[in-house]
C-alpha cells in the first residue's frame, strides 16, 4: 500500500513540477526583460527636474531621423544633468504629444525652447499668469518663449493638429541673471 501511495504521489506532483518548472521560467523572462527594457516608458512621470525624456519606442527610422534632428535643434543630446541651467528636457512623437509639469522658483526666469520636425502643426499651450498659446510648423526650426513663473509649477502642453506627424522636443533652461 505504501509503495502505490507514493508511486501515486509521485504522478500527482510531476506534471504540477513540469507546470512549476514552466511558470518560473516565463516568470524570469518576463523580469528580466522589465529590468532591462527602457525606464521611461509611459509609466515614467511627465517630469523631473534635470531629467531628459526620451519616445517609448522609436522603432520607426524616420522618428529617430526626426528625433535626432530635433535634439540637434535643442542641444539635448549633449545636455548634462550638472549644467546649473538646465530644467529638463524631452522628446515625443508629434502624435502622443507632451505634457509637462516642472516645479519652477516663483518670480525667476525661464527659456522653453520647442522644436517639430516631420509635418503639420502642433498647438503649444504653457498655463501663466498670462497664458502662451501658440501654433508651430513642424518644419525644424525652434520656438523660443522666456517665462517668468508666477506660480510653483507650470503647464507646459503640446499637441499635434489633425494630420501632424514626426517629433517634438522642449527644453526648459534658467535665464541667467
Amino acid at each position: 500500500m505504501a509503495v502505490l501511495v507514493d508511486e501515486l504521489m509521485k504522478r500527482k506532483l510531476r506534471p504540477l513540477g513540469r507546470h512549476l518548472t514552466l511558470y518560473a521560467s516565463v516568470l524570469s523572462v518576463a523580469l528580466v526583460t522589465g529590468c532591462t527594457s527602457d525606464s521611461d516608458g509611459p509609466s515614467a512621470p511627465a517630469s523631473s527636474p534635470g531629467r531628459q525624456q526620451k519616445p517609448s519606442n522609436v522603432s520607426d527610422p524616420t522618428d529617430g531621423r526626426l528625433g535626432g534632428q530635433v535634439e540637434e535643434a535643442l542641444g539635448t543630446a549633449e545636455v548634462s544633468d550638472s549644467d546649473s541651467l538646465f530644467v529638463e528636457a524631452g522628446l515625443e512623437r508629434v502624435g502622443d504629444g507632451f505634457h509637462s509639469v516642472p516645479e519652477l522658483a516663483r518670480g525667476h526666469s525661464y527659456e522653453l525652447s520647442v522644436v517639430c520636425a516631420g509635418k503639420g502643426k502642433i498647438r503649444l499651450s504653457v498655463a501663466l499668469k498670462n497664458p502662451v498659446l501658440q501654433t508651430l510648423d513642424c518644419d525644424g526650426v525652434t520656438f523660443r518663449q522666456r517665462l517668468t513663473a508666477s506660480a510653483a509649477t507650470v503647464e507646459i502642453d503640446g499637441d499635434g493638429m489633425k494630420g501632424a506627424a514626426g517629433m517634438v522636443g522642449w527644453r526648459l533652461d534658467k535665464v541667467k541673471k
